[in-house]
């Protein structure tokens, strides 16, 4: 046998194995690693895309969370995790886009080592105020805190957060100086606000809104492109003069580089299909998560994007932390 014929069946034999190994994924138990701990929006994203995963596949999803490092402990591990389709990522805007910038020690690189399969859904900041603050509308708020500067302030869940980073904005595009108040976590820092203690937060609106229906929380602006459909009456950012100011926090799949393209293709119908699908959709719209679809190519031209606001917003932020 001379050697151009025995590469040519070598090749072959590599092809058809390639060909079969991707007509049979997944064939065994896939695991997902998550950036955060059990109950969270992320986890809980993960969770709806696994089961549908499982009822599709019949192959059961293992949720693994590891939280901490504000998520680069699970997608270092699922950057230097086989890349064979089996060990997966559920990360959100943060962990990817965020930290690269935010954190002056990074154990890997999310835009490098990770490839972008799609968004599971999406959720959009809204800016909520203490309803005993004398201001109804945006641009009563802002006039009411350039009365008192340095004196006005606002919480979120820790330093580079995405709601401390859209403060941050806010503080630049509308010129105050609102003092930033650090919590432990989301629901300390709108503790406060409820409280009197602070006088603004950005959330997302699943766990809150019942404040809002209360008269305790009043909401200020969306950060979003278009009004949400369950607040039609709350203006967007855009609206009250602030134009191109949106924030929200995206849920979705990540596979370690390397991963072969069909089982990316594969992974990123399932993604897509939630949208489509009664049961993922009533849930994620009950927890106030607004589907998205994407391919994979569009989602990776969103990271880069998003990438790349970030790094700006960080940097004019002046905020680092190790």
């Amino acid at each position: 046998m001379n050697v151009t014929r025995a590469l040519a069946i070598l090749t072959v034999a590599c092809l058809t194995t390639v060909s079969a190994f991707a007509d049979s994924y997944p064939s065994k138990p896939v695991k997902i690693i998550v950036s955060t701990s059990a109950g969270g929006v992320t986890d809980l994203a993960a969770r709806i895309l696994g089961a549908y995963i499982t009822a599709k596949t019949g192959q059961p999803v293992v949720i693994d969370n590891r939280p901490g490092a504000s998520g680069n402990i699970a997608m270092d591990a699922v950057a230097k995790a086989p890349p064979d389709g089996y060990t997966l990522g559920v990360a959100n805007t943060g962990n990817i886009v965020i930290n690269p910038y935010l954190m002056r020690h990074m154990p890997y690189d999310p835009l490098t080592e990770l490839v972008p399969i799609g968004p599971i859904g999406t959720v959009p900041l809204f800016l909520v105020m203490n309803s005993n603050v004398p201001a109804a509308t945006l641009q009563e708020f802002i006039a009411y805190a350039k009365t008192q500067p340095d004196k006005v302030s606002y919480a979120a869940a820790g330093v580079g957060t995405t709601p401390d980073l859209a403060a941050h904005e806010f503080n630049r595009r509308a010129g105050l100086k609102l003092v930033f108040v650090p919590f432990r976590g989301t629901a300390p820092a709108v503790a406060a606000v409820l409280g009197g203690d602070v006088q603004v937060t950005f959330v997302s609106m699943g766990p809150h809104i019942e404040f809002v229906r209360q008269g305790k929380l009043r909401i200020l602006g969306a950060a979003t492109p278009r009004r949400a459909p369950y607040l039609p009456d709350v203006p967007t950012f855009a609206e009250q003069g602030f134009p191109g100011f949106e924030t929200l926090t995206w849920f979705s799949l990540f596979a370690p580089q390397g991963t072969p393209s069909s089982i990316i293709d594969q992974l990123s119908g399932y993604v897509r299909a939630l949208a489509q699908d009664p049961d993922a959709r009533k849930r994620l719209e009950a927890n106030f998560i607004d589907p998205a679809v994407m391919t994979a190519s569009e989602f990776a031209d969103l990271v880069k994007a998003d990438a790349a606001k970030w790094e700006r917003i960080v940097r004019e932020a002046g905020v680092k932390i190790d």
